[in-house]
């Protein structure tokens, strides 16, 4: 006799495959999926799955008919299973940070749904940004004047009345006038206001100023006898002023190295922040540090890693319990933000972290990183005193995050302490290279900076420690008034927070002395020009508050040396350009012996060969001597960490060839980036990428392939004009026919690794890698791949935490109610590629839409998507490890 398997019993036995694959994702015993099973079958509904969901929930006292899904109803019993220890009262939210941290999660009740509290209470607080006013000082006195002649009048009459009324009391006048901070330092709160290094600074910062004119005075005195007219033309008038311009600029550079070199090498400066020792003192217990770190799509399994070397160093110190972490998220991408969700869970575990490291995941995203501190600081920074802020990439040890905390207690009246992170772990040949020079030639500049700017010295946003009451107060950060591409909210707002803290007293150093500070640099030039992009438009920003009220001096300076990072681009690129024309018409023009009436002597066109090219030296040495210098100093102090001295020097020679070799392309970079700028050309904001990416032939042709056919033809054209100048232009018209090969070839890592066997461009954090370097390393290579959307919603663990990690909305309006349930239905009959990243957001972000779909994905109702199924089935998806 043959049976036939009809549909229903098809049905039947796919609804009992579908029970049996669900409980064996579950963390249970073999009994205990029997007994479930079992429990499941009795109840005999036709949807064995959602069986199992109303025996979990009812196990567990939920009551099945107050929700949408039985699924929601099952999340508290499916966390009890992922953590067994867990507390479901919340009891081991320990109020006391000494006590706080645990391998699980307390579980609570929000909105009568069991929730996981991902960051701690909130003890809200104002940080409320000043608007900047009028930022024309002219204006700014014309309207203050305008402010005291409309006074003038109401105080004429108020004295006239108290003549007339000699017995009846005066009432006190009412000032109307605007009180500014900056312009009451006495009445500031910091402990020294003015600074007592005041003195000192003024005299180093004028010594500076000196240095630089009359290097600059002497240079474009020379290059004006290099000339053929010497200057008298209007055309060599406008290159002796760009060259001038740019002279100052690089001297400006050459003295911070020279000044830099000297203080490394006597090896003190009695201005140090870190000179007072702040020893091992214990920290007060009311010294509450959070350490945060701002993330937007990152490569999610390296920033974990990162963070999770910085806790374990920082918890070997035996001092853990003054810190906590936060990681703020700002992603938009779905598996990204399942995957931070996921990486969260596995860290704290794996550390026991619970109650002691944080995630909070922004729905809005306001003002990029700065407006990501803003909202930390106002849900959480009245519960600490000091806030360590690190970069996705930012490694810092334990020894020097307590340093810092030490040195903010023994220095009450400073705002911000900046450390000079050491850039590692990257492997192609242009990271490595960058890393050697910054490692090399970076602590001569940092120490040179440091002498100039004393305590007003730099910020650069990571790897450094704030202290917070004042930054709340003083620190929120206005856009900018007007209209177009350069106002609008603070894109760059480092240096713009260093000003504000120090504009309200409070100082702000480099501790550029402090080891144990890491990040990492990017792979390739073209991910560095990325990079770039963003700051010019941020810088050229930030130039705009170059005289708004009450900056101090030297910030006004950083933002003119902010600015001149990439404006010098466009100015080169013209002084380049100009230089080329006065060749042609020196060629091509008849030379005008008399100039003027009357004339009796004429004037006779000179070329001096010999003068520019010692020129040329003397612009070389002024360039590369700090170079040298830098060599010198590890060579005198040691160089084994780099491979030795001759190595050492021979990777100074190549990077030299190799800098050379990118200024051009940098320069037509920077000036399209400036162009940009100005003429509302969008800079976009994508974080860069945080592993060794290479470049390829195809997208070097596409971004570099007009920089080749520039220098090609540049050259051409002069040597046409005159074969012998075009010794001159090789360096640069060179570089750009050879651009595209050398991005390419740069960005290789097998270059990268080749150079390091060979001995070269070695940096003690590779010779001889700091532990925390280390275990980063090592801590994301261990890390499992992590699940992302689809996870979310097929893994009943994993889907349990994501809904106990989200803020319920039960309530809300019948319209709202009706496009979530359009929004489940369209996920579960079109398949999660449907969906872009916000719809799939806000099923992630409300418990009651995720699991509705978990529910119906896993119920096999004929309409699910085939893409859902083949997700059911597959047995190596990446999980939410038990």
């Amino acid at each position: 006799m043959e049976l036939h398997i009809t549909p229903q019993l098809r049905q039947t036995s796919a609804a009992s495959q579908a029970l049996e694959d669900y409980l064996a994702r579950l963390p249970l015993s073999p009994e205990q999926r029997q007994d479930l099973a079992a429990r499941a079958g009795a109840i005999g509904s036709g949807d064995p799955v959602a069986d199992l969901h109303r025996v979990l929930a009812e196990a567990s006292g939920r009551d099945v008919q107050l929700v949408a899904a039985a699924a929601q109803a099952s999340v508290d019993a499916r966390l009890r299973l992922m953590y067994p220890q867990s507390s479901t009262d919340g009891a081991t939210d320990s109020t006391d940070p000494a006590e706080a941290g645990s391998v699980v999660p307390p579980i609570s009740q929000e909105r009568g749904q069991p929730h996981i509290p991902v960051g701690p209470p909130m003890h809200r607080k104002s940080m409320v940004p000043r608007p900047w006013g009028e930022l024309n000082p002219f204006s700014r006195w014309v309207e203050e004047e305008n402010r005291r002649l409309e006074r003038r009048p109401s105080r004429w009459r108020r004295a006239r009345k108290g003549r007339a009324k000699l017995a009846e009391p005066v009432p006190a006048a009412v000032d109307d006038e605007p009180r500014y901070i900056e312009d009451h330092l006495d009445q500031s709160e910091a402990p020294d206001p003015k600074g007592h290094w005041q003195h000192t600074g003024n005299v180093r910062r004028i010594t500076l100023l000196i240095l630089m004119v009359l290097q600059t005075s002497m240079a474009t005195y020379f290059m004006s006898d290099v000339l053929p007219y010497h200057g008298t033309k209007p055309l060599e008038m406008v290159v002796l002023f760009l060259f001038g311009l740019l002279f100052l600029w690089v001297s400006a550079g050459f003295w911070t190295a020279m000044t830099g070199f000297l203080v490394l090498m006597r090896g003190d400066d009695k201005y140090l922040i870190s000179h007072e020792k702040a020893g091992h003192t214990e920290i007060a217990k009311e010294a509450r540090t959070a350490i945060v770190m701002p993330i937007c799509n990152e490569d999610v399994a390296r920033v974990f890693a990162g963070l999770r070397a910085t806790y374990e160093s920082l918890e070997r110190t035996g001092q853990i319990a003054h810190f906590d972490f936060f990681i703020l998220s700002d992603s938009g991408e779905a598996d990204i933000c399942a995957a931070e969700t996921a990486a969260w869970n596995r860290l704290c575990r794996e550390t026991g972290g619970f109650g002691r490291i944080f995630y909070r995941h922004r729905r809005r995203r306001v003002k990029r990183k700065s407006g990501n501190l803003d909202d930390f600081c106002r849900r959480w920074g009245a519960d600490y005193r000091y806030m360590v802020v690190l970069d996705a990439d930012s490694v810092m040890t334990g020894e020097c995050l307590t340093k810092l905390t030490r040195l903010m207690e023994a220095h009450p009246g400073a705002g911000i302490i900046q450390t000079a992170p050491r850039a590692a772990g990257r492997d192609t040949l242009y990271a490595r290279i960058q890393q050697f020079s910054t490692r090399v030639y970076g602590p001569l500049f940092t120490a040179g900076l440091h002498y100039w700017q004393l305590g007003e010295s730099h910020f650069w946003g990571h790897n450094a420690i704030i202290r917070l009451q004042p930054f709340m107060k003083y620190c929120a950060l206005a856009p900018l008034p007007g209209k177009g591409n350069l106002s609008g909210p603070i894109m760059s707002h480092d240096f713009v927070e260093a000003s504000l803290m120090r504009r309200a007293g409070w100082s702000v150093w480099i501790a550029y002395d402090l080891d144990g500070s890491y990040e990492e640099m990017p792979p390739n030039l073209l991910d560095e020009l990325s990079r770039d992009r963003r700051w010019c438009q941020g810088n050229l920003m930030n130039f705009r508050l170059f005289l708004a009220r009450g900056m101090h001096v030297v910030h006004r300076a950083v933002f003119v040396t902010g600015v001149m990072a990439y404006v010098s681009a466009p100015l080169w690129g013209l002084f380049l350009i100009l230089s080329t024309v006065l060749l042609a018409a020196h060629t091509l023009i008849d030379p005008q012996y008399f100039t003027a009436p009357r004339q009796l002597f004429p004037i006779w066109p000179e070329w001096h060969p010999e003068k520019a090219l010692a020129l040329v030296s003397a612009t070389a040495t002024i360039l590369f001597l700090p170079k040298i210098l830098a060599v010198l100093l590890f060579a005198v102090k040691g160089a084994r960490g780099f491979g030795g001295a001759l190595a050492l020097f021979l990777s100074m020679v190549i990077e030299l060839l190799f800098s050379m070799a990118l200024a051009p392309v940098r320069m037509l970079f920077h000036t399209r980036f400036v162009l940009g700028a100005f003429l509302g050309w969008n800079a976009g904001w994508k974080s860069p990428p945080r592993a060794d990416n290479e470049t390829g032939w195809g997208e070097a042709l596409r971004r570099h392939g007009w920089h080749s056919l520039l220098g090609v033809a540049w050259g051409a054209l002069v040597y046409w004009l005159n074969p012998s100048f075009i010794w001159w232009l090789i360096p640069i018209a060179g570089s750009l026919a050879v651009s595209v090969p050398v991005s390419v070839l740069s960005s290789r890592v097998s270059f990268g690794r080749g150079f390091r066997r060979a001995g070269l461009f070695k940096i003690p954090e590779e010779t001889s890698p700091p532990f925390e370097l280390r275990e980063t390393v090592r801590h994301h290579e261990e890390t499992p791949a992590l699940p992302g959307f689809v996870e979310a919603v097929v893994d009943p663990a994993f889907n349990a935490l994501v809904c106990a990690t989200a803020h319920a909305h039960p309530q809300v309006p019948q319209l709202t109610q009706h496009l979530r349930e359009k929004l489940v239905r369209t996920a579960l009959k079109d398949g999660p590629d449907a969906l872009n990243d916000k719809q799939k957001n806000s099923i992630l972000e409300e418990p009651g839409l995720l699991s509705q779909l978990h529910q119906a994905v896993w119920s096999g109702v004929p309409e699910v998507h085939p893409d859902w199924r083949v997700a059911l089935a597959r047995q190596d998806a990446p999980m939410l490890a038990a």
